[in-house]
């Protein structure tokens, strides 16, 4: 009779056990969004991009998947549920599989953000084992992260922070330029005046070289807007079409729908900000 008893209250034990643990599963479960179906590169449970604008990242970057197999995904959650913002976005990294099994190629930019109660905003990118060396955790923090993304995210521009920050992965993960030259080009610009302080230095000389040239004759007001047009060359001034200071990325092309993940490992490797 002991023995029975013994055996039921074991029994018992277990199932409560079992119980917990599908519990604890399910919480789990709804913690981390499923994997879409059908699949998608950029999946936006926040409602911060507008339809057109998450389908140009879409787009674009299922273009580079086909082009490249490089698996540069973007997720925008509500809420992070008491997890760090590393730890949540490589966990969701790796239960989605982003990037190819092998080459563990895959970049995830999770995105979290802030809200009316004053909780801060939130981003991580997390970068694929195979690509560890072309992005390395400081160009992700100090140079994508802080002069790509979150300038824009403090304007409420997520698709621009978001779309310049993928043009740059797009460009170091197929080796257009090395991490190291887009540190130094981003550190060598970073310091410059705003284009249209330069605008303004320049139309002042132009000013006053004008009033000067008809003073002291042509040859004097040449000299002197030869000497402007220096000046405003060493602040890092450049002509052309096309963004100032900037890189710019791969383009698009049209989309034949997201084939979906390939198992893709992360490591550890990334780097998160907040705004």
């Amino acid at each position: 009779m002991n023995r029975i008893t013994d055996r039921l209250f074991s029994l018992k034990i277990l199932l409560f056990s079992a119980m917990i643990l599908a519990g604890f599963s399910l919480h789990a479960a709804d913690e981390f969004p499923v994997r879409p179906e059908p699949p998608r590169l950029v999946n936006d449970f926040a409602g911060i991009l507008t339809s057109q604008q998450a389908e140009a990242l879409e787009i674009k970057l299922d273009a580079f998947n086909r082009r490249t197999s490089t698996q540069i995904a973007i997720v925008v959650v509500k809420d992070l549920f008491g997890y760090d913002t590393g730890d949540y976005t490589f966990k969701l990294a790796e239960k989605w599989g982003i990037g190819q099994k092998g080459k563990n190629n895959g970049i995830l930019i999770l995105v979290k953000p802030k809200t009316d109660n004053g909780e801060k905003g939130k981003v991580y990118i997390a970068v694929g084992y195979g690509l560890e060396g072309a992005v390395p955790d400081i160009t992700s923090k100090k140079t994508i992260i802080n002069a790509e993304i979150l300038p824009s995210f403090k304007e409420n521009d997520y698709y621009t922070g978001l779309d310049r920050a993928t043009n740059v992965l797009m460009s170091l993960t197929t080796g257009e330029f090395t991490a190291d030259q887009y540190d130094k080009q981003k550190s060598k610009t970073s310091g410059l005046p705003g284009f249209g302080i330069l605008l303004l230095i320049f139309a002042f000389f132009m000013i006053f070289n004008r009033n000067r040239y008809r003073t002291v004759g042509a040859d004097g007001g040449t000299g002197s807007l030869l000497g402007s047009l220096w000046l405003l060359s060493m602040f890092g001034g450049r002509g052309g079409g096309g963004s100032w200071n900037d890189f710019s990325g791969g383009g698009g092309g049209d989309s034949g729908g997201f084939g979906g993940f390939g198992g893709g490992s992360f490591g550890g490797g990334g780097a998160g900000g907040e705004w």
